[in-house]
C-alpha cells in the first residue's frame, strides 16, 4: 500500500528502523512486539505508529527479497527499502529526510528492485515452505499462494445477530463514512476497505460487532449448532469461533469454551460480557486430557476443534509466522493435531458431529491428520461440508472439505472437515 509522500517525516523513518531491529530474530510475535515496543516509545503519536505499524508489516511479508536486493541487514537501510519498493516513495522526494550516503545507496537499491532473484527468495518464503508447497500443490498455485502473502488482508467484522441485522450494521457504518460491503460468503460478515479506526466504534464497544475473517465465520456454520445442544469449542482460544457458535445456537442449549492458557480464556471474558450471550460456559483445560473431558465423554451433540496449527492461511495478516515456524514445529504440531482430535471425539454422542478445523494451507496438518483418524475410528464417517453451506443458503462449494485460500477466497486460507459419529 502506497503511504502518501506527505505524511512521511524523519521520525518515522527512525521508528520504523527501530521496530525493524526490535523484530531481531523474530523471538516474539510481531504483534506482541509491537505492542512492547509502542510502550516503550509513548512519544509517538497515533500518526506515527501508524505507519510504523504498517511499514513493519510490509518488511515481515516480503524480509526475504527486501535484504536480499538491500544487500543488507542494517535496520535503517531495510526501513529506507521499505519506503520505496513497497510505499512506492521516490528518492527525490525523501532526500531531504536522510544522508548523502543514504541517497546514494538507495539510488542504487532501486536500481536493483526489479533484478531476478532465485524463486523462494523472490516468494518471500523459506526454502523448506516453499518444497512443500511445490510438492502439494504445484508450481501454479504454490506462486499464487506467495503472491497473495505479499499482500495485507482485508479487515473482516462478523455482526452479532442477538443484536444488530447486517443490514442495519453496513447502514451505520456507511454513515460514518467506512468503506464496507457485505463479504461474498458469511451470510454475518462485513468487510472492510483499508484500516481505518474502528476499535472505539460503538458497535464494537456494546458487542454488535465483532472483528473476526470471513474464514473463521464459515468454520461455524460447518459446524451447524442448533439451539438447545450441549456444544464445545475445543481449543477456544481468545473465543471468536466460541462467540460465533453461541450466536448460531441463539443464546441456547450449553456451549463449552474449553482451552489450555488461561490468558486466552481470560480474553474472551470481556468479549462474552459485550456479546450477551448466556449459554457459553469457559473451562480451563490441564490438557487435552483432562478430567473435564472425561466427565463429558460421549455427552455433546457437537464440538469443534480449531486444532493449534503453523497460521500459514494467515500470513497475509501474521507475515512473522513464515519466518518464525520451522519443519520441527510442523512435525510436533502433527502429533499435537492428532492428539486433540483424538480427545475431542470422545465427547462427541452417537449421531453427534465434530468439524476438524484449522487456518494451515499444508496438507500435513489437514487431509493427513483427517484421513489417519478416520482410518483409525471406524465409528466416524466424513460429512459434506458443502452439502451444509447449501442447506445454510451460503453460495460455495469447495468439496466435501472446506479449502479456503486468499487467492481464490479473499480471506484466509482455511481448512475443515464434518466428521460424524455413527448411531
Amino acid at each position: 500500500m502506497a503511504q502518501p509522500r506527505s505524511r512521511i517525516h524523519a521520525n518515522q523513518i527512525d521508528g520504523l528502523a527501530a521496530a525493524i531491529a526490535e523484530t531481531g530474530t523474530l523471538q516474539y510475535p510481531a504483534d506482541a512486539m509491537l505492542h512492547h515496543f509502542f510502550r516503550d516509545h509513548r512519544e509517538m503519536g497515533q500518526q506515527d505508529r501508524a505507519f510504523v505499524t504498517e511499514g513493519l508489516f510490509a518488511y515481515l511479508r516480503r524480509r526475504r527479497s527486501l535484504q536480499a536486493l538491500a544487500q543488507a541487514d542494517d535496520p535503517r537501510k531495510l526501513a529506507l527499502a521499505v519506503l520505496v519498493r513497497d510505499f512506492h516513495a521516490s528518492v527525490r522526494d525523501i532526500e531531504p529526510l536522510i544522508s548523502n550516503p543514504e541517497a546514494a545507496w538507495l539510488a542504487a537499491f532501486k536500481a536493483r528492485v526489479h533484478e531476478a532473484l532465485p524463486p523462494a527468495v523472490a516468494a518471500d518464503v523459506p526454502d523448506w515452505l516453499w518444497d512443500r508447497l511445490g510438492a502439494a500443490y504445484g508450481d501454479e498455485q504454490r506462486a499464487a499462494y506467495a503472491l497473495a502473502w505479499q499482500s495485507p488482508a482485508p479487515l473482516d467484522l462478523r455482526i452479532n445477530p442477538a443484536k444488530i441485522a447486517r443490514d442495519d450494521a453496513l447502514a451505520e457504518l456507511r454513515a460514518g463514512d467506512f468503506d464496507v460491503a457485505p463479504t461474498p460468503f458469511s451470510p454475518l460478515g462485513i468487510r472492510v476497505t483499508g484500516r481505518p479506526p474502528l476499535a472505539k466504534h460503538r458497535l464494537l464497544e456494546d458487542g454488535s460487532v465483532e472483528v473476526q475473517d470471513e474464514g473463521s465465520q464459515l468454520i461455524g456454520y460447518a459446524l451447524a449448532p442448533r439451539r438447545g445442544e450441549m456444544v464445545a469449542d475445543f481449543c477456544a482460544g481468545a473465543g471468536g469461533k466460541t462467540l460465533l457458535l453461541g450466536a448460531l445456537m441463539r443464546g441456547s442449549g450449553r456451549l463449552y469454551a474449553f482451552d489450555v492458557v488461561d490468558k486466552r480464556l481470560a480474553n474472551l471474558k470481556p468479549r462474552l460480557a459485550r456479546s450477551g450471550l448466556s449459554n457459553v460456559h469457559p473451562q480451563l483445560l490441564t490438557s487435552e486430557r483432562d478430567v473435564r473431558v472425561k466427565r463429558l465423554a460421549g455427552k455433546l451433540d457437537r464440538v469443534l476443534v480449531d486444532a493449534p496449527c503453523t497460521g500459514f492461511g494467515t500470513l497475509r495478516r501474521n507475515p512473522d509466522l513464515k519466518w518464525r515456524r520451522t519443519q520441527d514445529d510442523l512435525a510436533e504440531l502433527v502429533v499435537k493435531q492428532a492428539s486433540i482430535l483424538k480427545s475431542a471425539a470422545t465427547l462427541v454422542k452417537p449421531g453427534g458431529r465434530l468439524v476438524y478445523a484449522t487456518c494451515s494451507v499444508l496438507p500435513d496438518e489437514n487431509d493427513v491428520v483427517v484421513d489417519a483418524f478416520l482410518a483409525a475410528n471406524p465409528q466416524f464417517r466424513e460429512g459434506d461440508v458443502a452439502a451444509e453451506f447449501a442447506r445454510a443458503r451460503i453460495g460455495l462449494d469447495t468439496g466435501a472439505r472446506l479449502r479456503l485460500t486468499p487467492q481464490q477466497h479473499g480471506c484466509d486460507g482455511f481448512f475443515g472437515a464434518i466428521l460424524e459419529r455413527s448411531e
